[in-house]
Parts: structure tokens; C-alpha cells; sequence
């Protein structure tokens, strides 16, 4: 019994001494890429040269998709898609289309519930399925026209398809966020965007204007009606004068062959990809060209928007396209009042915008409302003088309102242009009633005032992440980092990142500053003031990044290059605490020096964990080549040995007087001194026996 006992002692002793275990990083989450219907496109990745430099980087997990045309099997055209998941990444799932055809798996296993599971020991599993290629009337597109025809074909000899969408599921440690980074291609001739895919030869045409690029597709099988260059002419200048929504990176527009059964004349799908039909001209006002790019630019999710102001999504698109054109001198003011007036005739202007489900006629939308729209936006600038616009309007509530409804309107419309404004904008969208179509004086009282001449600046240098200063480099600053933004930052995801802006009214007359913050494509916060003549003022919008990935954030013109990572680009190259030890209660601090895991820049939220939890450390972000200290303050309340553990890299720290004693004797380490204890112990209880 005396003899148990005195081993009993030696073990707990023993085991006191030893380093404490060091819980996981943190439990795993789902990370889901879709809540709804795997065809929804919305959940398609974006396509940009930038967004692939992160490809190989250990917070992102890579995409490939590759289309390959079967012209002795039109119906369909085949699919693989591979990924590429970094260390991470502990598992994940992914769902194909409902009407997809699955031909083989590598690397996955296939679930009960249609969906596919990745194995964990396949580095870049794939899976292989058909996909139908012929569409007609699919419901997640914009369309220019109507018709019972296909809005996506293959003929055998080319194919104008749509790019299928992949959801996914990622586990991976709650610390440690993942992105996901998409690339397309076509196997073979052709051109693929993020949402629509050509097969077949064809001649590309680019144009970039302001970090947007449009790469018009001209399949060898088309005959357009215009130059290819007049066609980007007319693109450019709207992409610089349009102000509803943010640019894409990318766009790409197909001009389709014009020797298939079409339904509409052209169709906007996805985010920013489009075909219009290569006989559409640019000297109409019904312009199919500038209708489909006004769809890209549109800055909130349509498939969203409630049924109530379902009537804006095509409005807009019409209303602009012409104002667009007349602008460009491409249509006189008598062909874009002939455009509109048709909102006069029965039996579109006996319809209620705002209740779709009563129309009668199924372009009410096209032809009612962009009289509609337009008469909002004449009222609008006049009751504002000029100092407002619809575009105005709609920015601020895209940076506001994840949904467009029918209250969110005339809200925004009652705060730019007043009481007046709203009830006009209800009358005509609430009830029956049309307006009449204004004529060339009108016209020009309303859209040729001079507005008032605000100016923004986005200082950069005074940026916060997680209400700290943040470090900012021009693009010089990062060596092989090829952008053409107006700087670069790094920013942990999950953290708040507030962007400073200084706006001032350079005239003499009050006007309104309207500020919006975009993020890629997505317009994320937006303020607006009054400003005197000669006053400034500074303006605060913020905006979380939910995952890591590379996109621009602008303000007005100025454009940074944002990489957003977590805490895997961080490798950590030194770990310690001090004081080393300390008495039960206490804390100590653990000081963590870190760097760069590959050759972009990185930022992150380290974790510091032992036995007892995780405390995370203040944000950090390096540059290629920098190191950077991180620390956290740590407080433990038993008294014994524990180990401290960031990155790759652990150190200990001694908790309780006894055990820090034992150390600092010569001679003495831990677990001599306990077993010296725990022998003294012994010899005692033996003694006792005897």
C-alpha cells in the first residue's frame, strides 16, 4: 500500500512537469460558397489576371474549370473541374448543377445527396460531368427582346454556352479563413469569361478603361453589322460615364452568330459577361450593345431584387442605353423621344409597375418603364438643380441595401430630392398612371444644368483595420507585383477596414457630396452630405472582407490593389514569452515574429494557444521580404508548466513559485527537482512503514 502510494506521487509529479497539451487551432466550421440552388450563377468566382496570383498561396484554394466542345454531340459539352486545396483546407464538398451528367470523379466520393466529398489524400481531385448546351427562356439571365427561341446554342460547329456553377462546402480550422480562387478556359478555339464560354474560332478585341476590361469575342462564324472598334468605342464611353454600379475587372461580349434560332437579341448572365447579336446596330435607341453593358453595371443583385421593383432591373437597362446613346451622338433627341412615348400607348401604360404579377403584357417593364424611370430622373434633377441624379439615388441605396424593394426607392428618392419627388415616383410606379414624355426644351433645363463640382480623396495613409492605423505601399514598394491601381494594402479577413475620405465642394453654390465605397463589384458603404461652396469635410466607409482573395477598392477614381488573407500567410519565425516564468495569476506575454509564407503580401490575426484556449494577437500585414512582431498577453491560474504554441513555433512558460524555484537552482531542472521531490517522498513514506 505505502509502496503504491509513493509511485502514485512520482507519476502526478511527473506528469505536473511535462509540457501542457496544446489544444487544436480551433473547431471546424462550413464554409458554405451557396445557401440556395446549386444553378444559381451568382455564386460563380471571378475571373481576373489578379485574382489568379493567388492561386498557389496557402489561404486560397484553386479553381480550374475547362470546357471542351463536342461537336458530334451538340446537346451537351463536356466539363472538368480540378481543385487545388491548400494545407487548410480539411475537407469539403462539392454540388453540380441539377441537370448535370456525371462522368467521372478522382479524388472524391460521391454522397447520398448529390454531392460530391474529397477523399483528404488526393492533391488536385477533379470531376468530370456533361452539361445541356442548349437553353431557352432560363430564368437566370437579362435579356434584351423576347421570343420563344434559345438564349444559348450549339449548333455542332461553334457553341455560345454558359459556364456551370460549382457550389462548395469548406472545412477548415474557425482561425484560419479560405478563399477560393475560379480560372475558366475552353479546351481548344474559343473565348471564356466567368459566366459564358464560345466555342469555336473567333478574333478578340480588347479595350480597358479604369481597371475594367471589355474583350469583345468575334466568332469567325459572325458577321457584324459594326466595326469591332466602334462597338468598344461605345462601351468605353459608358463605362466612364455610367455611374449606377461598379466596373468588373473583367467583361467579356460576345457578338453570337446570327444563323441560330435566337429568342432575345442579346443576354447579360452572371456577373459581367454578355452576347449581343452580332447584327445589333449602335445607332438605335433600342441599343442592345450599351443595354446588356448598363445589366453589368447595375452594382446589386437582380435576382434578388423584391417583386415589387422587379420593373427597375430592365427599366434601367433600356432607360440608360438610350440616354447613352443620345449622349454619344449615335441617336437624335426625335429618335430617343419616339423611344420612350411608346410608355404612353395601351397597353403598357395601363399596367402598374409595381405589381408585375397583374401585367398583361410581359414587356411592360421594357417600354412603361423606362418612361417611367426617366420622368423620376427629370424630376429629380430639377427639383434638385441639377445637384442630384437618379444615378445618385440608386448608388446610395446599393451601398445601403442588399435588396432593391419598392420602399428602399422612393426613400432614397424622398432623401435626394424631397417630398414631392417620392410622390411622383409612387404615383407611377404604385398606380396606373404614365406620365407624358418631355419634350427637347425640358430636356435640356433638366440634363444640361451644371452640377456642382465635388472632388474626393481617398487618404489612403490614414486607413484602419480593426480600429488600428494600417500600413499602406505605393505599387513601387512590392518588387514583381504588376498592378495598375493606385496602391496596394493588406488586410485580414473577418476585420473591419475603415476607409477615410476627404470630399470638397470646389464651387461657390451648396451641393451634395455622395461617397461610395466599391469592393470589386460590389458597392459596400456610402454616405452623403450637403456641402457649402468652398467646405470640406471627411467621410468614414468601412467594409469587412468575409474571405481572402484579391480585389480593388475604389472611391471616385482612385483605385488600391486590396489583398485580403488570414492567418495561414503568416509563417512564424520566432516565438517567446517573458517573463518565462511567473506566479499563478499573473500574466506573461508571448511575442511572435513573423513573415511573409510566400511572395504576395500577407496579413492575418495570429493565434497564441495553449492548454487553457487561443488569444488571438493584434492584426498584423507585411510586405514581401518584412518581418513584423505580434504579441499577446497571456494569464494562467494553476500552477504548472505550459506550453505556448504560433505557427509552427512553441515555448514554455513556468506557472507557480515551487516550480520557478527548482528551475533557477543550479543544477536543478524541472524534472530533476520533481524527481528529487517525489524521491524524498518516497524515502519518507517508507520510512514511516519501517
Amino acid at each position: 500500500m505505502t509502496t503504491r502510494g509513493a509511485v502514485f506521487v512520482f507519476v502526478v509529479l511527473l506528469c505536473a512537469s511535462l509540457p501542457a497539451g496544446v489544444v487544436g487551432a480551433g473547431e471546424l466550421s462550413s464554409a458554405s460558397a451557396a445557401d440556395a440552388d446549386t444553378s444559381d450563377p451568382a455564386f460563380a468566382a471571378e475571373v481576373t489576371d489578379s485574382t489568379s496570383a493567388m492561386a498557389d498561396e496557402d489561404d486560397v484554394m484553386e479553381q480550374r474549370t475547362e470546357l471542351t466542345h463536342r461537336p458530334d454531340d451538340s446537346d451537351v459539352f463536356g466539363v472538368e473541374t480540378t481543385f487545388e486545396p491548400p494545407e487548410g483546407v480539411h475537407g469539403f464538398e462539392i454540388g453540380l448543377e441539377a441537370d448535370a451528367e456525371l462522368e467521372s470523379i478522382d479524388g472524391f466520393e460521391e454522397g447520398g445527396d448529390g454531392t460530391y466529398r474529397w477523399d483528404e489524400t488526393t492533391a488536385e481531385p477533379s470531376i468530370e460531368y456533361a452539361m445541356p448546351a442548349d437553353r431557352t427562356g432560363d430564368g437566370h439571365h437579362h435579356d434584351h427582346g423576347s421570343g420563344d427561341g434559345y438564349s444559348f446554342v450549339d449548333t455542332g460547329e461553334w457553341g455560345l454556352v454558359q459556364v456551370p456553377d460549382v457550389s462548395y462546402s469548406l472545412q477548415v480550422p474557425e482561425s484560419e479563413g479560405v478563399g477560393v480562387e475560379e480560372t475558366v478556359s475552353v479546351d481548344g478555339e474559343g473565348a471564356a469569361g466567368s459566366d459564358v464560354a464560345f466555342f469555336g474560332s473567333l478574333e478578340e478585341y480588347e479595350r480597358t478603361v479604369d481597371g475594367e476590361t471589355i474583350t469583345l469575342a468575334v466568332p469567325d462564324a459572325a458577321e457584324m453589322a459594326e466595326e469591332p472598334g466602334d462597338v468598344l468605342d461605345a462601351l468605353e464611353t459608358a463605362s466612364g460615364d455610367l455611374e449606377l454600379g461598379p466596373r468588373s475587372d473583367e467583361s467579356l461580349i460576345v457578338a453570337a452568330p446570327t444563323d441560330a434560332d435566337w429568342g432575345p437579341r442579346g443576354v447579360q448572365y452572371g456577373d459581367s459577361d454578355a452576347w449581343v447579336r452580332a447584327d445589333a446596330e449602335l445607332e438605335e435607341a433600342s441599343n442592345v450593345w450599351l443595354h446588356e453593358y448598363v445589366h453589368v453595371r447595375q452594382g446589386y443583385d437582380t435576382s434578388a431584387t423584391a417583386s415589387d421593383a422587379e420593373w427597375l432591373v430592365e427599366a434601367q437597362a433600356e432607360y440608360y442605353a438610350a440616354s447613352l446613346a443620345l449622349e454619344q451622338g449615335l441617336i437624335s433627341f426625335d429618335d430617343y423621344a419616339a423611344f420612350l412615348e411608346r410608355g404612353e400607348q395601351s397597353p403598357y401604360a395601363d399596367e402598374t409597375l409595381a405589381e408585375p404579377a397583374t401585367w398583361d403584357e410581359s414587356e411592360t417593364d421594357y417600354v412603361k418603364g423606362p418612361l417611367v424611370y426617366g420622368e423620376i430622373d427629370r424630376q429629380l434633377r430639377v427639383a434638385t438643380d441639377g445637384d442630384r441624379t437618379l444615378e445618385d439615388a440608386f448608388r446610395q441605396t446599393n451601398a445601403q441595401h442588399e435588396e432593391i424593394g419598392q420602399e428602399a426607392f422612393p426613400s432614397a428618392l424622398e432623401e435626394a430630392g424631397g417630398e414631392d419627388v417620392r410622390a411622383l415616383a409612387e404615383e407611377y410606379t404604385q398606380t396606373a398612371e404614365a406620365p407624358d414624355m418631355w419634350g427637347s426644351s425640358a430636356h435640356a433645363d433638366a440634363f444640361e444644368q451644371p452640377g456642382s463640382n465635388i472632388e474626393t480623396d481617398l487618404d489612403a495613409s490614414s486607413i484602419q483595420v480593426a480600429g488600428e492605423e494600417w500600413e499602406y505601399w505605393q505599387n513601387e514598394e512590392i518588387n514583381g507585383l504588376e498592378t495598375d491601381g493606385d496602391g496596394v494594402l493588406a488586410v485580414p479577413e473577418g476585420e473591419t477596414v475603415t476607409v477615410p475620405v476627404d470630399v470638397e465642394n470646389t464651387d461657390s453654390q451648396a451641393g451634395t457630396a455622395g461617397v461610395t465605397l466599391e469592393v470589386g463589384t460590389d458597392l459596400v458603404d456610402g454616405e452623403q452630405r450637403v456641402l457649402e461652396g468652398g467646405e470640406t469635410a471627411t467621410e468614414s466607409l468601412s467594409w469587412e472582407p468575409s474571405e481572402p482573395g484579391v480585389t480593388d477598392v475604389r472611391v471616385g477614381d482612385e483605385r488600391l490593389t486590396v489583398f485580403v488573407r488570414s492567418s495561414p500567410s503568416l509563417s512564424v519565425a520566432d516565438l517567446s514569452v517573458e517573463p518565462s516564468s511567473v506566479d499563478a495569476g499573473e500574466s506573461a506575454t508571448a511575442v511572435a515574429t513573423v513573415e511573409p509564407t510566400g511572395d504576395l503580401p500577407a496579413a492575418g490575426t495570429l493565434s497564441f494557444r495553449t492548454a487553457d484556449g487561443i488569444v488571438d494577437g493584434a492584426p498584423v500585414a507585411l510586405a514581401p521580404g518584412e518581418t513584423a512582431t505580434t504579441e499577446a498577453e497571456l494569464t494562467f491560474d494553476e500552477e504548472t508548466r505550459y506550453e505556448v504554441a504560433a505557427g509552427e513555433q512553441t515555448a514554455t512558460v513556468t506557472v507557480g513559485g515551487t516550480l520557478a524555484q527548482l528551475e533557477s537552482m543550479p543544477g536543478f531542472g524541472v524534472v530533476a527537482g520533481l524527481l528529487a521531490i517525489s524521491v524524498a517522498l518516497g524515502i519518507g513514506l517508507l520510512g514511516r512503514r519501517r
